[in-house]
């Protein structure tokens, strides 16, 4: 994770090469001193462009997830304080969207919008909503029930100020365990969109984007410029999970 950040951060100063440089006639050349990973069928270095990919790659999965946990713990946090009609309204909306394919509903927004990062971050947020909504539902209807929080009304404290103050803070270890796994499935979503040729310009460099790039050098017997991208979309999904899936663990093991 430290190094795939890393990469991204400072990649406007380590790429070696214009990603953007199109030169038919190095095309699929192979690997090189001067290109140490080959270049792809437009002759673009593939290392300048995995470098530069990051940034994209990574910026996407940020804005879904950084979207649908603000959005999705303030729709929990209200449904499990306020309860009632408020709760029931809620929790169905929520149920609508899960019963809606995340994939589709970018699908159906690029094609309103056309290209861009907007459309299917904005889709994969809505759809990603729910399930931070469930979860932060469950965690603060348990929260209220504790003690503290019926010491902090009898003191007149209001419910924004018990719920920013004590609960929140309280639930938010499960909360970002659950945003960081969000996070590799976004990334794997944003590349399988790019992957199709959808969201992401054709000139942005884009790890999904690379995958689907590289076709033709795979057909030609080049496939380093798409099996890259690959291996680094696999190891960053993997990472991003073991680190959220381990923090959910030592949370659980520390309420026990």
């Amino acid at each position: 994770m430290v190094l795939v950040v890393t990469a991204a951060v400072l990649a406007p100063w380590l790429v070696p090469h214009d990603p953007n440089v199109v030169d038919l006639g190095s095309a699929l050349a192979g690997t090189s001193a001067d290109h140490p990973l080959g270049v792809d069928a437009a002759g673009r270095d593939t290392l300048s462009r995995l470098l530069l990919g990051a940034r994209t790659s990574l910026l996407g999965p940020l804005e879904v997830v950084a979207f649908s946990t603000l959005a999705g713990v303030a729709v929990g946090t209200a449904a499990a304080w306020r309860g009632g009609r408020l709760d029931s309204l809620l929790s169905r909306s929520t149920e609508l969207v899960f019963a809606f394919p995340g994939m589709l509903l970018a699908i159906l927004i690029i094609s309103v919008y056309g290209e861009g990062l907007l459309a299917p971050v904005i889709a994969l947020a809505i759809a990603y909503l729910p399930y931070v909504s469930r979860l932060t539902r469950s965690l603060v209807l348990a929260e209220r029930a504790r003690p503290y929080v019926s010491a902090y009304r009898v003191q007149g404290h209001s419910a924004l100020q018990i719920c920013l103050r004590h609960v929140l803070p309280n639930i938010a270890p499960v909360v970002l365990a659950q945003a960081t796994i969000n996070f590799g499935y976004a990334l794997m979503d944003l590349a399988g969109l790019s992957f199709l040729g959808l969201g992401i310009p054709a000139l942005t460099p884009d790890w999904g984007r690379m995958v689907f790039d590289g076709q033709t050098a795979v057909q030609h017997g080049y496939p380093l410029s798409a099996i890259l991208p690959c291996v680094v979309i696999v190891l960053t999904v993997v990472a991003f999970n073991v680190v959220g899936e381990h923090w959910a663990d030592r949370v659980a093991r520390r309420d026990r």
